[in-house]
């Protein structure tokens, strides 16, 4: 009598390596990749002026900062972020030198003079969370889409979607987005 002995079952793995290839593929294609968001900002160009060292008005500049414990202050006092943007405008438009015929500030003594000499300093411990510096930089840029629409309904009585490119580099000149940025180092 004959011994019949069993082969082990093996399984055919020359096509399993085309099969994961085809799937890596498969999955390499079908997968979005999302992009990275950021903040859309044109880097400050050259001195305009040939004298970039004079001094600027102290009343000029607000100070905006961010601390460790996640805390917004603005010129030394605490706020939350909802009061960033109307301290902002309020202190862009104030008119302080009553030479700005589109302006509605209260010409208060310790706001800007012009909006074109308003100057944002924002600064940020090393600690501070990306989340609210975003959220500050939001408040900031939507104080002064709110002002220079605001100046677009005045000036043209158009909505800002309507305006011509020509009419935009009006606008940037009547209310220039100047925004100083510090990170606070950490010893």
């Amino acid at each position: 009598m004959k011994s019949f002995r069993r082969r082990p079952a093996t399984v055919n793995a020359g096509s399993m390596a085309d099969i994961a290839f085809l799937l890596l593929i498969f999955f390499l294609v079908t997968t979005t990749i999302s992009a990275e968001k950021g903040i859309l900002r044109k880097l400050p160009g050259t001195c305009p002026t040939n004298d970039c060292s004079k001094p600027m008005n102290e009343r000029n500049i607000l100070r905006i900062s961010m601390n460790s414990d996640q805390e917004i202050f603005i010129e030394g006092k605490v706020v939350t972020l909802n009061e960033v943007k109307d301290i902002v405008k309020s202190f862009v438009d104030n008119n302080g030198e009553s030479q700005c015929d589109y302006c509605t500030g209260e010409k208060l003594p310790m706001s800007s003079d012009h909006p074109k000499e308003a100057i944002i300093s924002l600064s940020y411990d090393a600690l501070t969370k990306y989340q609210l510096y975003i959220s500050v930089q939001d408040e900031i840029t939507m104080a002064y889409y709110d002002l220079r629409s605001r100046y677009i309904k005045q000036k043209f009585n158009k909505t800002p979607e309507k305006i011509t490119n020509k009419e935009f580099k009006i606008v940037k000149n009547a209310y220039p987005f100047i925004v100083s940025e510090v990170l606070v180092k950490r010893d």
